[in-house]
């Protein structure tokens, strides 16, 4: 694993990349940190390099380059892999990664850059485009809304600033709490609707950048969050050491046990429902197109983050997640469980998991996956393929092996923040708990994911809570390396309970987990110089 990180914070502002269908474009540098803002912010240009920054902020080894998924596709029931990479974070040992306290400083570094354009964009009344203006103040709300939105999901509640440090240099500021986090998050991911434009508008900006339909999508993700957080009832999850179906009751989430749950439903079914109305975005109709560097940025893609090979703008998820890595073979997997989840006529593990691939080292050996599917897999074309049925059972993803040059550690994969087929599951999801059972509408859109995956629709008659288990399963299917599992278990309150029913996972990976590992420890930097933060989080 790597140990050394970038320093960010001596890095001039970055040039943002952003590829545009089949060119490039490069934004302009500037180097913001050796100017005062009234002798920058004069025009356009200085205004889209300063929101630019703020981009700039996920590129880092803070954020996307690496402990931001390690920190979140790690940890939860359905991700397996080598020790030496699932020994810490995979085994609820946060503590023991480098870059543990990543997430709570590099949301922080995107909250200030996204306050300061806030303030001084907005004084810009010449030479700037009022669309273009709108759009980069638009911008910069959403980034400080999803900078909240993913610290207060890690860490609970959080202390809330809300301008830059040249207006505001005060470095104790209390924790609010988890409701006002959250009010913060939808006023500033209103805030971002209001002024986003259409994603098709000539003057959205490049390929990579948020629009109006991305604000809407993450506004209806927090709904959804804040709703099943202070749900009720059981859910029941396939797992623990025999992939049993066992039912949890589940806990309503800290800090959400005085709202309605059913009103925030409601509000996260609107708000989904207005992005598929939009027809800004679809479905493929092949599922496979989606991991194609061909199909990047296109149709059900509503949001990725860019990455070039051979620039600063490159991450490690090809060479940590597919079968072809600089290690030899990938560092992680999901499990022998989860890949029996899915139907058998599910393209997801027909096409969505490496069968047949070849290690990275000097004999190119061949292996094969599942081991109980060799008649399928072993003998192809004439070539006999290996799998000893233990430690060779590796369901590798297909979704970010496809790359420009997959010899290097670090390379162009990109992640997907947020993709249409979430909205369709929101809306199943938000409507079964509505009507309290699912209706004609929560079945259709469960339904739209599950035809396109060629798998068999979902059963008809379900009570809310079976409704509700299927589509939490369904959303595993979907998503898996996505990012989504491990919030998926905390915001229904049964993250421990399906962990601990596990216990010793597949490769020996512990699942054991206690309280503790319900929010991530706050930075120890932070703790020393805010005084009004008095402790750290329970068990930390």
């Amino acid at each position: 694993m790597k140990i050394n990180k970038l320093n960010s914070w001596k890095i001039l502002l970055p040039v943002l990349i952003f590829s545009a269908f089949s060119c490039q474009k490069v934004l302009e540098e500037k180097p913001l940190s050796f100017l005062s803002p009234e002798n920058f912010y004069k025009n356009e240009a200085d205004a889209k390099a300063a929101i630019n920054a703020v981009y700039g902020a996920l590129y880092t080894y803070d954020l996307y380059l690496q402990p931001m998924w390690n920190l979140t596709m790690l940890d939860d029931d359905h991700v397996s892999g080598a020790d030496w990479f699932l020994g810490t974070s995979g085994a609820g040992n946060p503590q023991g990664y480098w870059g543990v306290d990543g997430p709570w400083v590099g949301c922080y570094s995107v909250i200030a850059r996204a306050n300061t354009v806030l303030e001084n964009v907005s004084t810009i009344n010449t030479n700037i485009d009022p669309a273009v203006k709108n759009r980069i103040l638009g911008e910069a709300y959403f980034f400080r809304g999803w900078a909240y939105f993913q610290l207060v999901q890690l860490y609970g509640g959080v202390p809330i600033r809300l301008k830059s440090l040249s207006l505001d240099p005060t470095a104790s500021i209390a924790r609010s709490s988890v409701v006002d986090v959250y009010k913060q998050i939808i006023a500033d991911f209103k805030s971002a609707e209001t002024n986003l434009l259409p994603a098709k508008d000539p003057k959205a900006g490049e390929v990579g950048r948020v629009n109006r339909s991305v604000a809407k999508g993450y506004l209806a993700k927090t709904y959804m969050t804040m709703a099943s957080g202070a749900a009720t009832g059981n859910v029941s999850v396939r797992g623990g050491a025999d992939n049993g179906m066992y039912t949890y009751t589940k806990t309503v989430v800290a800090g959400l046990e005085n709202i309605s749950s059913k009103d925030y439903y409601t509000l996260a079914r609107e708000k989904a429902l207005e992005v598929i109305a939009s027809n800004e975005y679809s479905l493929y109709t092949n599922w496979t197109d989606l991991w194609n560097k061909a199909g990047r940025n296109k149709t059900e893609h509503m949001w990725q983050l860019q990455a070039l090979g051979g620039s600063l703008f490159v991450n490690e998820l090809h060479n940590y997640m597919s079968a072809f890595s600089t290690f030899g073979r990938g560092a992680m997997w999901f499990t022998n469980n989860h890949y029996r989840d899915y139907d058998t006529t599910d393209v997801r593990v027909l096409n969505g998991v490496v069968h047949n691939y070849e290690m990275n080292n000097a004999a190119k050996t061949k292996y094969y996956y599942p081991s109980w599917q060799a008649y399928n897999y072993r003998v192809v074309n004439g070539a006999t393929w290996a799998n000893n049925g233990t430690t060779d059972d590796r369901a590798y993803t297909i979704k970010y092996s496809d790359v420009a040059d997959p010899t290097v550690s670090r390379s162009d994969a990109h992640f997907s923040m947020i993709r249409f087929s979430e909205m369709h599951l929101i809306v199943a999801e938000a409507d079964n708990e509505i009507n309290n059972g699912p209706s004609a509408q929560a079945y259709t859109a469960l339904n739209t994911i599950r035809t396109r995956a060629k798998a068999q629709t979902a059963p008809a008659n379900l009570t809310r809570d079976e409704f509700r288990s299927f589509v939490l399963a369904e959303r595993a299917r979907e998503f898996v390396f996505e990012g989504i599992r491990r919030y998926d278990l905390m915001r229904w309150g049964i993250y421990l309970q399906v962990m601990n029913k596990i216990g010793i996972g597949q490769n020996n990976i512990t699942k054991v987990r206690n309280t503790r590992n319900l929010l991530l420890p706050i930075p120890q930097s932070e703790l020393n110089s805010n005084t009004l933060i008095p402790a750290n989080n329970p068990g930390w």
